[in-house]
């Protein structure tokens, strides 16, 4: 059993890490794709930054963290009370520790193991949608007002010029850097990741 809980901690860590080397270090170089000359499909104008949009990311991690959280901890502290009230108790499972006088109460392991299998999950999906974006490099539709490329210096005569230099944008390079990375929606795939693992929680 502690072999288990050891191994369990070690994956556990190494997931945790590796979200945050895709996340907030350049450890893994994005796919830098290229586009044409005055190209349409990206010259749609900057929304502005994600924390004034009508759902801040904020808002949303918030809530995908902090609602199926809720839901664990309220649902497994209901089953116990349950189980306390037909007096179910002494049949239930314990987690031997220390000899057989101590143990983890039920509630306390159910809640524990619940929570690590989704925060699991959660960062295991993390890690799926940054490499997806590191891997594609797909532009975001108002890319160019963000690259401001100098047509000039890149010698922009006809549409149909491709522009693959790594070099051809002046904007700000952290913006840049955001709109090359815009598929996989990671919003998204956290969303529908908390809703699946509380339909079935539920």
């Amino acid at each position: 059993l502690t072999s288990m809980l050891y191994f369990q901690m070690v994956i556990m860590a190494g997931t945790v890490m590796l979200a945050y080397y895709f996340e907030y270090t350049d450890t893994f170089t994005v796919n830098v794709q290229g586009f044409f000359c005055y190209e349409g499909a990206y010259r749609k104008p900057y929304p502005g930054p994600e924390d004034r949009s009508a759902v801040p990311p904020v808002l949303l991690y918030s809530l995908t963290a902090g609602v199926p959280v809720l839901v664990i901890i309220v649902g497994e502290t209901a089953v116990f009370c349950l189980q306390l009230a037909t007096k179910d108790f002494e049949n239930q499972e314990k987690t031997i520790l220390t000899g057989d006088c101590c143990y983890i109460n039920p509630l306390v392991r159910r809640t524990i193991r619940f929570l690590g299998i989704y925060a699991f999950g959660l960062f295991a999906t993390d890690i799926f949608v940054n490499a997806g974006q590191v891997v594609t490099g797909n532009l975001a539709p108002h890319f160019l007002a963000l690259c401001k490329p100098n047509y000039t210096a890149l010698g922009c005569k006809q549409y149909t010029q491709f522009i693959s230099s790594v070099h051809a944008c002046t904007g700000n390079p952290d913006l840049i850097m955001k709109a090359r990375k815009t598929f996989p929606s990671k919003e998204a795939a956290l969303s529908i990741y908390a809703a699946m693992y509380l339909a079935v929680s539920i």
